[in-house]
């Protein structure tokens, strides 16, 4: 009871600062290099570039806390939503939580935003999955971070390369996640699990037609776009949601996938056979945290990571919350958590 008491109050107080900062954030949007949000005169930030081992240079945006001084940082590599870019959800993490004392890096995943690799619009669990370790990698490298107070946040399809990256990279100290997603279950089973053995082999077979497309083309076909340019209104509640970020004001980017574009056709195959899941128990005895919304169409993803897991783990789930709101709604993102979290685990 004193947890969702807190949990309330923290979320009136942030209410106000919320819609103080809608009109600013509607004007910020209408430049060509703009951003979701606006960070107050307490926060830095820089253009930063760096390789993964992959050789695909990756652009990110580095947030520090202003009245840093000499003092060595702790530090947190962020990205996700998938399909989105660090000027959205990603960035106003990074700046949230570089007010609250920590170096924090945004980054654009390998193929999509500002990063490099070539074909574009494509996603690899293998390859996404090292973008947060080349992440750590960069912030490790700086003079004026502790390479030893690293931490990871992932966000929506993120999340699971989150929990992935530091299942197998013993250097991160903790992690957590918010609406996460895993992208290599849903791709391979459907939402709920519900794709049949029948309609996994059909939706094989479509993939395979599609490379034999692609090969004669000698290119890669886009998919479906992402988010239609309007509703139809008989859509699924989820899908409106993700039209209200992605396509309107609140959250439009023209480099995100997201409101813009499409993965390419085949994107899908390289999740198929891939569960990024597998060794979720190896991030023990490193903490976890994960956050979902009470009304989140992908709670679920949270709640079965949290089975799965092994201590120290925590899941909190935010009342009357859906799963885009854990993207930018300050009323919602429980940023004092996450505050309190890192700071416990990253010392």
């Amino acid at each position: 009871m004193k947890k969702i008491l807190l949990i309330a109050m923290m979320f009136l107080i942030a209410e106000h600062a919320l819609t103080q900062s809608k009109k600013s954030n509607y004007q910020k949007m209408q430049t060509t290099a703009h951003y979701t949000f606006t960070i107050s005169d307490e926060v830095t930030r820089q253009k930063v570039t760096f390789k993964n081992r992959y050789g695909i240079k990756l652009s990110g945006d580095l947030y520090l806390p202003k009245n840093a001084g000499n003092q060595n940082l702790p530090a947190l590599a962020i990205s996700g939503p998938f399909g989105a870019v660090k000027e959205q959800s990603s960035g106003l993490y990074a700046y949230q939580m570089a007010e609250r004392g920590f170096a924090a890096l945004a980054f654009d995943p390998s193929y999509t935003g500002e990063s490099g690799g070539e074909p574009r619009a494509v996603a690899s669990p293998d390859i996404n999955t090292e973008d947060f370790s080349s992440a750590v990698d960069f912030l490790g490298i700086q003079k004026n971070i502790d390479r030893n107070k690293i931490g990871i946040i992932g966000i929506c399809g993120f999340a699971g390369f989150a929990l992935n990256a530091t299942a197998i990279d013993k250097r991160v100290k903790a992690v957590a996640t918010t609406s996460m997603y895993d992208m290599s279950r849903v791709m391979s089973k459907g939402y709920n699990d519900a794709t049949t053995p029948e309609q996994r082999t059909k939706l094989l077979e479509q993939l395979g037609e599609q490379r034999w497309k692609d090969a004669e083309a000698g290119t890669f076909a886009a998919g479906a776009r992402l988010n239609a340019e309007k509703l139809q209104g008989n859509e699924p509640q989820f899908v409106k949601e993700y039209f209200d970020y992605y396509r309107t004001p609140r959250g439009f980017h023209e480099r995100s996938l997201n409101s813009a574009g499409a993965w390419n056709a085949t994107n899908a195959l390289s999740f198929m056979n891939m569960p990024i899941l597998s060794y979720i128990k190896e991030i023990a005895p490193r903490p976890m945290l994960l956050i979902a919304g009470e009304n989140a169409h992908s709670r679920y993803f949270s709640e079965d990571a949290f089975k799965a897991a092994s201590e120290p783990k925590e899941l909190m789930i935010i009342p009357n919350t859906v799963h885009v709101d854990l993207y930018d709604r300050m009323d919602k993102i429980p940023f004092w958590k996450l505050d309190m979290f890192f700071k416990e685990h990253l010392k």
